[in-house]
């Protein structure tokens, strides 16, 4: 569909993926809801971020006002190019270095830390395959650009799970990349091992539940601490998102390994931050009739803020039950958040240890988003209004 570092971590979106700093290692960073027909302003937004302690943010564009309202707001932010907007950098490299002077260098009191330059984009994908000539020449265009600048500001891309050959795809070991895939993303993968960037993988243990609920145990799904796991040859794997991660990163482990250096030392994979993730909360119309500018956080209330008490659950159906239709609730979104930002600090089994960036999606549902409903209802917290 995020947080890092120096306390608990947790995330928004914003057109934004966002960072909370909540406890030494937590990782975890959260969206910001944008397909809405009432937007909470940005310096509201920015407030809320503030107000819950999220160092981080990540948006997928550079809106100006969102820009402007993070001027001298400390909040370190990673940024994104979308996939419409990749062919002008690639015709033209003074489209490129225009693109950061008007979006990196004007902005001298914004913490860039990375550009995202397209999402989801990968051969097969019938939404976004027509961008796959665009992403690794934009890539190069942008870093060529940025490099004179010494920011530190590092250049990637996103993906989502769908680049793993489905024959691979368990135990995570065996991960690699769809064969129409591996021409794309290999070279992609030496760009980033070569400008040490990490890769933004989008993983989402809810969409991999319902499209196989006989199969994959809901406990598993939902991270619960509890579940006793699956044993694998590489390990024991307590919950899904492990799962899904290191599926990616054994596939950008083989991708590396058929690699060739100069300097014939051994490359180390670029590191996976967690794109997106999250939890749809249902399949409801959006909330009518509450007042303007009233903010509901049904999921964040009960969890970064500790003055307020936890939503009591309800029971639950049994473990692997195949009926899905009460799958999406605020119960399991919240529980899904809540084990996300304990899952991410511990690392998997193929990175123990390694606390994992991650984002989760979103912090406002989206009432105007299209698709299905229940991609309308990630956000953590609901805003609407009254109409006028």
């Amino acid at each position: 569909m995020a947080i890092a570092a120096n306390h608990f971590m947790s995330t928004m979106l914003m057109l934004a993926l966002l960072i909370i700093t909540l406890s030494l290692l937590r990782s975890e960073l959260i969206t910001e809801g944008t397909v809405q027909d009432c937007l909470v302003h940005h310096v509201r937004v920015v407030q809320l971020f503030k107000q819950y302690n999220i160092q981080r943010m990540r948006i997928f564009d550079t809106d100006p006002e969102t820009l402007d309202a993070l001027r001298g707001s400390n909040i370190e932010l990673t940024v994104g190019i979308q996939n419409r907007d990749l062919q002008p950098l690639v015709d033209n490299p003074t489209n490129a270095n225009n693109w950061v002077r008007d979006n990196i260098i004007k902005y001298q009191n914004v913490k860039f830390r990375h550009v995202i330059v397209g999402n989801e984009v990968r051969p097969g994908n019938p939404n976004t395959q027509q961008y796959v000539p665009f992403v690794l020449r934009a890539m190069r265009n942008i870093n060529n650009a940025i490099s004179p600048l010494r920011c530190g500001i590092k250049v990637t891309t996103a993906v989502d799970t769908e680049i793993i050959d489905p024959s691979s795809n368990f135990p995570p070991a065996k991960g690699r990349f769809r064969p129409e895939v591996s021409p794309y993303l290999d070279p992609i993968v030496r760009f980033l091992v070569d400008t040490d960037a990490p890769l933004f993988a989008n993983i989402y243990p809810y969409f991999a539940y319902i499209s196989a609920p006989n199969v994959i145990d809901r406990q598993y799904a939902l991270l619960n601490p509890n579940y006793t796991g699956v044993d694998t040859p590489g390990g024991k794997y307590q919950n899904l998102f492990y799962s899904l991660l290191d599926t990616v990163n054994a596939a950008l482990e083989k991708s590396v390994g058929s690699m060739s250096f100069a300097d014939a030392d051994k490359k180390a994979p670029p590191e996976v931050k967690g794109g997106e993730s999250g939890w749809s909360s249902g399949r409801r119309p959006p909330i009518k009739g509450v007042e303007s500018g009233q903010i509901l956080s049904p999921i964040i209330r009960g969890d970064i803020d500790r003055r307020r008490p936890p939503f009591k659950r309800r029971d639950r159906p049994p473990p692997g039950s195949a009926n899905i239709d009460d799958i999406a609730n605020i119960e399991n979104a919240r529980e899904y958040v809540n084990n996300l930002i304990q899952a991410v600090k511990k690392g998997t089994p193929r990175r123990p240890g390694q606390p994992i960036e991650t984002y989760i999606f979103t912090m406002f549902d989206e009432n105007q988003k299209p698709g299905n409903e229940e991609e309308r209802h990630f956000g953590l917290s609901i805003y609407s209004r009254r109409s006028t």
